[in-house]
């Protein structure tokens, strides 16, 4: 037996992406779209690449964790409950250029992501070979919570406390239903909660359910959005402070993160020049050069599994 048995693993496994919260330099936590592998000993598997290895970096420096696993697009399920999973994690400074002991993660990935497999064509391989270069984040769970898939209340708000000036992140959050709340129990440890929040005049309202005891303190609310294939990935993270007011609980925005871009017409081409020069730094900050992506032994994996 293993802490994740007691979530229903059938549903955990089928969902394509869940959001995982790492711990900044600062405490505020931050929760980005991530896709997870369940390891038969009761573990969890993500990858980052070098381009976006924030993630990586602030679990070297506090390995506690969270997932959530909310957002069911592309699972085939309806209605499925949602999965907290909360935890320590481990990232070891060791750059894998290829698939080797990692097999069955990047199987799954040209599975649910089919796009992922162009990367691999010969005239892309100069621009997306960071996509290749990856980090390796291994997860033990330690608590998990099962949620209703029913949607989030609307917190309480006064008619009087609703609207004002713009808040930052309003346009962004504007284009969801529902979002992710990031934020810190008394301990200091991340947890993950999915709210309705409501732009007032001092921040952004939000629920918490009753099983996510949260303090006072940096917190961050994520949006995400993709198709069934994992394609068409846009995403934004409202960074501020949570506080509680007298009426409930209030998210003050103090920035806005956008990695995939705003959806305009350049933003491919800004992503790819992006990606490039942050692989570049990782590397340059090491003292590295940078490593040949192993084309031939992902080739194998991306091919279709033939019916056994």
């Amino acid at each position: 037996m293993t802490v994740l048995d007691s979530a229903p693993l059938d549903v955990l496994d089928a969902y394509r992406t869940c959001e995982f919260v790492t711990l900044g330099r600062d405490g505020t936590p931050s929760a980005w779209p991530t896709a997870a592998r369940r390891r038969e000993d009761g573990r969890l598997e993500v990858t980052t690449c070098l381009a976006f290895a924030q993630k990586a970096l602030n679990v070297r420096r506090d390995g506690r964790v969270a997932l959530l696993y909310s957002d069911p697009t592309g699972s085939g399920l309806s209605n499925p409950p949602q999965i907290f999973v909360s935890g320590r994690a481990e990232c070891p400074d060791e750059i894998r250029n290829g698939p080797e002991g990692l097999e069955e993660y990047w199987r799954m990935l040209f599975e649910r992501q089919p796009h992922s497999k162009s990367y691999l064509a010969r005239p892309l391989r100069r621009l997306t070979d960071w996509y290749y270069l990856r980090l390796v984040i291994t997860i033990t769970p330690e608590d998990v919570l099962v949620r209703s898939s029913a949607e989030p209340p609307l917190p309480w708000v006064t008619a009087a406390r609703v609207g004002g000036a713009p808040l930052p992140g309003a346009a962004q959050l504007a284009g969801y239903p529902t979002a992710v709340l990031a934020a810190r129990d008394a301990s200091g440890a991340p947890v993950l909660a999915r709210t309705r929040p409501v732009a007032t005049a001092g921040g952004f309202a939000v629920h918490v359910p009753a099983d996510c005891v949260v303090t006072d303190g940096p917190a961050s609310l994520l949006v995400h959005r993709h198709d069934e294939w994992l394609n068409n990935m846009t995403s934004a993270l409202v960074r501020g402070a949570l506080k509680e007011t007298d009426d409930g609980w209030l998210l003050v925005p103090a920035s806005v993160l956008e990695p995939m871009g705003s959806g305009k017409g350049l933003d491919g081409l800004r992503l790819l020049r992006r990606t490039s020069r942050a692989t570049d730094r990782y590397l340059e900050r090491r003292g590295m050069t940078r490593p040949t992506v192993k084309w031939e032994l992902f080739r194998p994996l991306a091919a279709p599994r033939r019916p056994s």
